[in-house]
């Protein structure tokens, strides 16, 4: 049985969160900042290429299973945008404020202001894993006109949750971690890890 599994990001937010959610699993989560190793180029142009990329990288480095998670938020009404960029969508060293600004910018006189967050998860048990565990989940909501709420990380003060009547960022992390795109996403890695494991 696999007894660590080393997350191939250094976004604390999505670290808590991922950590939070595979609690339950017996499992010790390793973050790639305990490997003191960068964060590799994200070069592929679809979720899927960023996370397997990701995620044979960290594996290749620390010689453990690694769990890469590629996310974003695309909009319908910018084709998609931001999209694989979302975390650099102001630039290389943007902060969430600058990319919230900048989708705001964007969204200026759009009346069709739907959007999803989506996450990818590779999983590789080695470096040379010939069938890696791909997993996706999709969350559907719309764009606000300005932020609402503290919590969460990203574009959440931004994406309205039509289920919950509330931006992404007023839901607590239980909330959060029962509807997003990586709750579902992780929640179909549990039942693959658990077959592959039996």
């Amino acid at each position: 049985m696999t007894k660590q599994i080393v997350l191939a990001s250094n976004n604390q937010g999505k670290i808590k969160e991922l950590s939070r959610i595979l609690a339950e699993l017996d499992i010790e989560i390793l973050p790639m900042s305990a490997f003191d190793l960068p964060s590799p180029e994200e070069t592929g142009t679809t979720f899927v290429e960023n996370a397997i990329l990701k995620a044979r990288y960290v594996s290749e480095k620390t010689g453990l299973p690694a769990l890469a998670d590629d996310s974003g938020l695309s909009v319908d009404a910018l084709d998609g945008a931001p999209g694989v960029y979302s975390a650099r969508y102001a630039g290389e060293n943007a902060t969430d404020t600058d990319n919230n600004q900048k989708l705001l910018a964007e969204m200026t006189n759009q009346n069709n202001r739907s959007a999803h967050f989506h996450c990818v998860l590779a999983f590789f048990r080695s470096t040379s894993d010939p069938t890696p565990i791909i997993c996706d989940g999709t969350w559907h909501g719309n764009i606000l006109e300005a932020p609402q709420g503290e919590n969460g990380f990203g574009y959440d003060p931004l994406f309205w949750v039509p289920e919950t009547n509330t931006s992404s960022a007023e839901l607590s992390p239980e909330q959060k971690n029962k509807l997003s795109h990586r709750a579902k996403a992780l929640a179909e890695f549990k039942e693959k890890l658990a077959q592959f494991q039996a």
